[in-house]
């Protein structure tokens, strides 16, 4: 289990409680089905049994049945495999099943299962946020974000529907905890859905509670609860500009892909017909800002990976249903492994798993956001050892930044040199369509790849190190990746702006469509790329990563403080500089977007002559 406050607080490490329980009595043990011994209390509770109505006691063993099989199913989500896509489709259509006809059920026999039964409303906001729960979860497996959209409308409906708002006047600990549970999935969905205004009033909410549930119980967990709280003020305040309206509130960009978004594809383009199938988004930067099990870095690269959400209703297939294998289907998104502070052993079965499902003509992305681990000693050879990598965790639970730094130097490179991660441990994997982002300290250690099978390969490598002017920035997430998901955001920041009017944002947004669209065509114009780029230049993912790289390398060899040779990103293979990077072309486009921003100055006029 990740070492996330809000982890450790919302999903505590239990085991499916049992459908049977022991019943003593007479001296003799037997087994009992829960649901029959709890309709049993439940009617013995309510004096004269015989007196219930036939159709009611029905009523009542009936929403019994479905609420005991919903919990079983729902607990026995912890024991599904977390990779592969196949093994678990059946089990989720189940589950959705039984909770489609408990939540109907209760819908239909309210007035008697108040009566007979005793229902509370918490209750009933127990099972929508398990049905949120479901939705968020299969977001997850699935990576279509019109699921997020479900799990917020249940989410939604808890809160304005008031189904926990009586907890706080029963003195029981644990039903609080249920609420503040439900506080802080809800921020993470509407987190991913970019409802700020949302977020903002729950945090708000979640604090007045959690103030109320420390204040009324001495619990154990109030240092966590506060910690939750820090992350997601933290994880809310980390985009270093602001857009504005006219009356100063703030307003909240999506950086999805949009129809809009991807530079077209020109008549006569000879491109790659590859598709982005699937990402490994693995997040393991020391101290930087996250909530959940999302560090900033992994939030962006995720959002850069999907397309605006739709409304499910306009989809076909219900939640959980498998596909049919004769009718295939066009993923809107690609499949998504989130792994935050993986182990080495997990990073290589969720690698080898993907490898392994990843279907014909298509590409497996992987995101690697880590510290970097650099060689010990110099060696005779130069293998692929000899280059350092990226770290991984030997345990997620107690292995962080700070501790390996408390260590002795001698503990700290034998646990270094364990837990890295070289390049060679990828080459298995390019025997298939690879695609690799690298964002480290370190991320040169990828440099000189060795493609022993063919097959397309790009490695898209951050700096090494950045201006001293902007280090302090790094909790806030990396300036590369900030990059690749949001480039003009990016191109504020290095150029000294915190905030800019809404007006002013659009008009550059248009003019950052007009150079992608010129940088695409600079791509497929050129006569001495290498064909790797253009084999992945078809999908519309890939296409506006590869064009936002080259918006970034370029302005960081245009802007006047990056002027050292580890402050620019580098790519494996090597792009032509004179058609790409340093073309003078898009050098202008650069300079005539830094005049419409009024910073101009801040970037070198003469930049072949100068580099």
């Amino acid at each position: 289990f990740p070492d996330s406050a809000l982890f450790r607080v919302c999903f505590p490490l239990l085991r499916p409680p049992s459908a049977w329980s022991i019943e003593r009595g007479g001296g003799k043990r037997k087994l009992v089905n829960i649901t029959e011994f709890a309709l049993k209390e439940i009617m013995s509770s309510g004096g004269a049994e015989d007196d219930i109505p036939q159709g009611e006691r029905k009523t009542v063993t009936d929403f019994c049945y479905l609420l005991d099989k919903s919990k079983q199913l729902f607990n026995g989500l912890r024991d599904l495999p977390q990779y592969g896509q196949k093994q678990w489709q059946s089990y989720f259509g189940r589950t959705f099943d039984v909770y489609t006809k408990l939540w109907k059920f209760q819908q239909q026999h309210r007035q008697v299962l108040d009566n007979r039964y005793g229902l509370k409303r918490w209750q009933i906001g127990e099972i929508a946020s398990k049905i949120g729960q479901l939705y968020y979860h299969y977001y997850l497996r699935t990576s279509e974000t019109s699921y997020l959209n479900e799990a917020f409308s249940f989410y939604s409906a808890i809160r304005q529907r008031s189904y926990y708002s009586q907890v706080n006047k029963e003195d029981r600990p644990e039903l609080v905890v249920k609420k503040l549970r439900y506080y802080a999935r809800f921020i993470v969905v509407c987190l991913l859905l970019n409802k700020m205004d949302v977020v903002k009033d729950l945090v708000k909410e979640l604090s007045d509670e959690i103030e109320d549930y420390t204040h009324r119980f001495n619990t154990e967990d109030q240092v966590e609860w506060n910690l939750v709280l820090q992350e997601v003020a933290a994880f809310i305040e980390a985009d270093p500009v602001m857009v504005l309206n006219d009356d100063n509130t703030i307003v909240i960009t999506s950086n999805r892909l949009a129809e809009t978004g991807a530079p077209l594809l020109e008549q006569g383009m000879i491109v790659g017909q590859l598709s982005l199938a699937d990402a490994l988004i693995i997040g393991n930067c020391n101290n930087q800002v996250k909530f959940s099990e999302l560090t900033v870095d992994m939030f962006r690269m995720l959002q850069a990976l999907e397309r605006e959400p739709m409304n499910l209703a306009s989809q076909m297939n219900k939640p959980g249903m498998q596909e049919s294998a004769d009718k295939p289907t066009r993923r809107e998104n690609p499949h998504k492994y989130l792994l935050y502070k993986p182990t080495f052993s997990q990073l290589y079965t969720f690698l080898a798993a993907s490898f392994k499902e990843l279907p014909a003509n298509s590409v497996l992305l992987i995101y690697l956001s880590a510290t970097g681990v650099f060689p010990t000693g110099r060696s005779d050879s130069e293998g692929p050892y000899d280059f350092g990598g990226v770290l991984t965790n030997s345990n997620r639970d107690i292995i962080n930044g700070d501790a390996i730094h408390k260590r002795n130097q001698s503990h700290k490179e034998i646990y270094t040199v364990i837990h890295c991660y070289h390049r060679c441990y990828l080459y298995p994997f390019t025997r298939k369509p690879l695609f690799i982002i690298v964002d480290s300290s370190n991320s040169v250690a990828y440099k000189n790849f060795t493609n022993l099978f063919g097959q397309p390969l790009v490695c898209l490598l951050s700096p090494t190190a950045y201006p001293k002017a902007l280090q302090d920035q790094s909790q806030r997430g990396s300036l590369f990746t900030l990059f690749l998901n949001n480039p003009l955001m990016a191109f504020l920041f290095v150029s000294g702006l915190s905030s800019m009017r809404r007006g002013l944002w659009e008009k550059c947004q248009e003019y950052l469509r007009k150079i992608n669209r010129d940088i695409a065509q600079l791509l497929t114009h050129s006569r001495s790329i290498d064909q790797a780029f253009l084999q992945f230049f078809g999908d519309e993912f890939l296409r506006l990563l590869l064009t936002r790289f080259i918006f970034c390398s370029a302005t960081m060899r245009m802007h006047k403080i990056f002027r050292e040779t580890r402050n620019y990103p580098e790519s494996y293979p090597q792009l032509p500089r004179d058609e790409t990077v340093e073309n003078p072309h898009l050098q202008k486009h650069i300079l005539e977007l830094a005049s419409i921003l009024d910073v101009r100055n801040v970037f070198l006029e003469n930049t072949i002559d100068d580099y």
